[in-house]
């Protein structure tokens, strides 16, 4: 078999391994180390059993392993991990979706808003696509249901404001990249915070333009819904304050070196 073959045959049987419910740690190591076998294998090799452990992949294996273990940049991950959790257990992303979205009450699909706005700050505070997607799937498409937006528009607003993870700093996949590509992750960070900005400040436009152009997809909030303002002004203040402080702490941390 041709490489391009082995690559399409590789994909093909994680996918069905994943869609029968085994786990995606443990199926790409199968498809690792199985297709590591034979692709290291030579005919007229295995003469005893003990020669069947005779692969060069198991070296491999081996010697990965412990290269991985000692890559002091992947560290950061867990603790990245953990600190989005936090995040997410002190109901400071519920307060900051809330207030975000009565202050931009008189813009254009303000809903769609207060949810990009969010999966832009959250992603600073958490790091991986997975968790904004998730906990924004939960949290901003129910209320956006029920305000009546439409349905696939709010669904690509969560989704494209959770891709934002990827970008903005701590990216979880920029790290992954730097201890792959023996790269620096502190200059893979400063390189990465104006085009994640950026790229989030262009969803803002588009919903913008698209609600103007059909405002039927993001019906206005009703008047009674709005509370007053000294409310807002106080969700606002207790979510974005300290996130703010994390954000700076953290970004001010790794940029500073």
């Amino acid at each position: 078999m041709t490489n391009p073959e082995v690559a399409i045959l590789m994909l093909s049987l994680f996918i069905v391994m994943v869609l029968l419910g085994f786990p995606v740690a443990f199926t790409l190591l199968a498809m690792g180390v199985g297709f590591g076998y034979f692709a290291y294998y030579e005919a007229g090799s295995i003469t005893t059993f003990a020669d069947i452990f005779n692969n060069k992949i198991f070296y491999l294996l081996n010697q990965n392993t412990y290269s991985v273990m000692e890559n002091d940049t992947l560290v950061a991950i867990p603790l990245f991990l953990f600190m989005g959790y936090v995040v997410e257990r002190a109901n400071i992303v519920n307060k900051l979706f809330y207030a975000l979205q009565m202050a931009a009450r008189n813009l254009p699909g303000s809903m769609a808003i207060a949810a990009l706005i969010t999966c832009a700050v959250f992603s600073t505070a958490s790091g991986i696509v997975g968790a904004v997607v998730t906990l924004m799937g939960l949290l901003a498409f129910p209320a956006m249901a029920k305000a009546n937006y439409d349905k696939s528009f709010a669904s690509g607003v969560i989704c494209a404001g959770g891709t934002l993870g990827i970008l903005i700093p701590p990216s979880i996949m920029l790290i992954v990249y730097a201890a792959i590509a023996e790269l620096s992750p502190l200059r893979l960070y400063a390189a990465a915070i104006f085009p994640g900005f950026l790229l989030a400040g262009s969803y803002i436009l588009y919903v913008i333009i698209r609600v103007m152009i059909n405002p039927s997809i993001a019906p206005k909030p009703r008047a009674e819904d709005v509370p007053p303002r000294h409310i807002v002004y106080w969700q606002l203040l207790t979510s974005f304050v300290p996130l703010t402080a994390l954000i700076l702490l953290v970004l001010g941390s790794i940029l500073g070196g």
